[in-house]
């Protein structure tokens, strides 16, 4: 594969300084290079655009897709997204035609404490700037289409006021994506009866939107109309459930969402195609990005790299279980990234001492590798490891882990994609691509059948992926669960919202637990999505800002946006 425009220069440098020195190529330019028509694009400035896709299902079928996930994440982070840019650069590097599939980056975490999701060093998505802000707009369309259906159904109430078709019970929130805990409960309708009715309600981040999970699991405007009109917006005081179509407002939200349905295009730091499209969290949705990029991925590219949000107990699981179930498709292989330091967080390593030589503490963490490797192999995948590499690694801690991946039966290539670019990540390509020729992930075996009730799924899911002994369903939850059955609920598939640091609903428990109890406090019906959010501890759809926030880093110097990471 030919590679566009890429000019490394010698000396690392920060994220952004990278970015700006970067050579980047027109767009049009990359689209042609992938075989994209310009007929088929519309252009958001010089170096992104929305691709109209005319899929080709006979191409699709003979694309490989690979999956990226990661171990439990922690403070030391383990790199997933560069891992996946790293990993279609080092693909192209060897000759095969390699695209990208991701999520947008949100603005909470990006002005938060994570920052952005475009990638790091010489493995990044560009625009880096525009993808990690604005972008082409997709998460102001949907934030703006469930605050118009919020407004609409209180516009509902308003009207039919003191009548039996009011509705007594609303489950429709506003989104807002931004971190702002202040928000997740409050009361609105107030200062008179002009004002609305007095209603308790909240905002949760736009991420957790149902319409978010929708429009990234539709397969056509068609299918969107179709799953936004059966969202479950509430309850009438006739005990009646109430859905979007009742209101006669679904052509209106898919008006909102035509122009951002289409996948956007942009480009790696190396000239690689890269779809970037939807953006979930996978503790509190299901973290994947959207089947019409993914799609476009498989369709354009004789390898599709795709990720699932956090570790694979979370976004992989849903990926396996949810995605790939309602899309008909399986990875030829799964990528499990993970880093020394991280390792030795689970390991019960000292923060301050992560970045010495510390090989027993590395064999203790490498018990969290292990369940996850674990999982994925009962999953059916065909597992690579790949540990992003830093200046400080030992020889005989990266010696220890390659042995170990070995007696496992899994696959292990270090990855030096942020410093070198594909260069760095050639290694790794030719394992993954090595796997899928020849061992390749076979039929996905699901955690649980769609006929199981949504009390089994959930027992399923937390003994044999997390590795719990049972469940505590609150009051709340055993009612809410009634009311799912009564819905046809039981047959749909289940998205666990938990902590993403830890296996259990307890963040503080890091490394690996076993015999412990998940406590399930609600469950939610994304009706429109096709599937049961079962809330598990104190997991918040709405998340705050740390002491510090990135936002105090970033500006706008000379011209230039500076401290965005």
């Amino acid at each position: 594969m030919h590679i566009l425009g890429y000019n490394k220069p010698k000396i690392m440098k920060s994220d952004i300084e990278i970015a700006h020195e970067s050579k980047l190529q027109r767009i049009d330019k990359i689209a042609e290079a992938y075989g994209i028509h310009e007929d088929q694009l519309e252009q958001y400035g010089k170096y992104k655009a929305k691709v109209d896709v005319k899929f080709d299902e006979e191409k699709i079928a003979n694309s490989k897709l690979i999956l990226v996930t990661a171990t439990t994440p922690n403070k030391s982070g383990s790199g997933k997204t560069t891992t996946s840019i790293a990993l279609a650069q080092g693909l192209n590097k060897i000759g095969k035609k390699a695209v990208l599939a991701l999520r947008e980056p949100s603005l909470g975490p990006c002005f938060g404490m994570k920052g952005g999701a475009a990638g790091g060093g010489y493995s990044q998505v560009l625009p880096m700037e525009d993808i990690n802000l604005h972008f082409t707009g997709d998460f102001h369309a949907i934030t703006s289409a469930n605050n118009t259906l919020a407004a609409l159904i209180d516009n509902y109430n308003y009207f039919n006021k003191g009548s039996q078709k009011a509705l007594k019970q609303i489950l429709w929130r506003r989104v807002l994506d931004v971190n702002d805990r202040s928000l997740r409960y409050m009361l609105s309708g107030l200062n008179g009866a002009t004002n609305g009715i007095p209603t308790e309600t909240g905002f949760d981040i736009t991420p957790a939107s149902e319409i978010m999970a929708i429009f990234c699991l539709s397969t056509s405007l068609d299918d969107l109309r179709n799953k936004i009109d059966n969202i479950l917006i509430g309850y009438t005081y006739e005990n009646q459930p109430f859905f979007v179509r009742d209101l006669k407002v679904g052509g209106a939200l898919v008006t909102l969402l035509k122009d951002a349905f289409n996948p956007n295009l942009v480009q790696t730091i190396e000239g690689g195609a890269a779809f970037i499209h939807g953006g979930p969290f996978a503790n509190i949705a299901h973290g994947c990005n959207s089947i019409m990029a993914t799609k476009a991925a498989l369709q354009f590219g004789e390898y599709a790299i795709t990720e699932a949000g956090f570790g694979s107990d979370l976004g992989g699981e849903k990926f396996l279980n949810i995605k790939c179930r309602q899309l008909g498709i399986r990875p030829a292989a799964s990528v499990l990234v993970s880093t020394t330091q991280s390792l030795k967080l689970h390991g019960k390593v000292d923060e301050k001492l992560i970045k010495q030589p510390n090989l027993e503490g590395l064999k203790k963490g490498l018990l969290n590798l292990e369940r996850h490797v674990e999982n994925l192999q009962n999953f059916g995948q065909s597992v690579v490891v790949a540990l992003n590499k830093f200046g400080f690694d030992t020889e005989e801690e990266l010696g220890y882990m390659q042995e170990w991946c070995k007696q496992k039966g899994t696959e292990f290539s270090i990855n030096e994609g942020f410093a070198k670019g594909g260069d760095g990540a050639v290694a790794l390509a030719e394992k993954v691509v090595d796997v899928c020729e020849n061992r390749a992930s076979g039929p996905i075996n699901h955690t649980y059948e769609l006929t199981d009730s949504l009390e089994t799924k959930i027992e399923k899911i937390v003994k044999s992926i997390y590795r719990g002994s049972g469940i505590t369903f609150s009051k709340t939850a055993k009612s809410a669960i009634k009311k799912l059955k009564e819905l046809g609920a039981d047959e749909m598939p289940v998205c666990i919202a938990k902590t993403q640091f830890s296996f259990t609903d307890n963040a503080a428990l890091v490394g690996v637990e076993s015999g412990f109890n998940i406590t399930i406090e609600n469950l939610v019906m994304n009706h429109g999505a096709g599937f049961v959010v079962a809330v598990a501890g104190e997991i918040m759809r709405m998340p705050g800002l740390p002491k510090e926030p990135a936002a105090m880093q970033i500006d706008v110097v000379n011209g230039e946006i500076v401290g965005l990471s």
